[in-house]
């Protein structure tokens, strides 16, 4: 086995992967692990996995199970609550990049509520880019869930983030 097409492929991929896993967990030191575990199963198999037609494909997909694997885990012996303390950051008029700052927050925070499965279907379709066949190939579901994952995911953002938007309205 070659490793330095592996490390190549890493070297080149990797800030990629990165970036998917940390839209999906949140979190730099859980993308960090995701990313890890995935590579760590994919350089045994490097052999095989380097002559697929879409390894890139391939290594992604690899990430969202380790991603799925490891947030399952998280399930069974976290039990979660239901509304985590907001940290709103102040805006200022000297600092109007607070609130550009305060927006993403919000948009960070509704995604992050989202369902597992409605989260992955928009971070795939709306960071990734990908076109709905493509996530279907991925996530190992019909084309039409999808869809309608992404479809929800998005209605469930606009419902929150607008609830979210009359909420500040009210209190000033």
């Amino acid at each position: 086995m070659d490793l330095s097409d592996f490390d190549s492929w890493v070297a080149a991929r990797g800030p990629a992967l990165l970036r998917l896993a940390y839209t999906l967990t949140g979190d730099a030191g859980e993308a960090e692990d995701v990313v890890q575990e995935a590579l760590s199963r994919a350089l045994p198999r490097w052999e095989r996995i380097s002559r697929v037609e879409d390894v890139d494909a391939y290594v992604r997909r690899m990430v969202l199970n380790a991603h799925t694997s490891r947030w399952r885990a998280w399930r069974r012996r976290v039990t979660p609550v239901e509304r985590v303390a907001d940290r709103a950051v102040m805006a200022t008029p000297d600092r109007p990049d607070h609130v550009e700052h305060d927006e993403r927050l919000r948009i960070w925070a509704a995604c992050l509520a989202l369902p597992e499965a409605q989260r992955v279907a928009v971070v795939l379709r709306y960071y990734e880019q990908l076109e709905y066949a493509e996530i279907a190939a991925l996530t190992g579901v019909r084309e039409g869930s999808v869809r309608s994952r992404v479809s929800r995911g998005l209605a469930a953002l606009r419902a929150e983030l607008g609830r979210s938007a009359s909420d500040e309205e009210e209190e000033s």
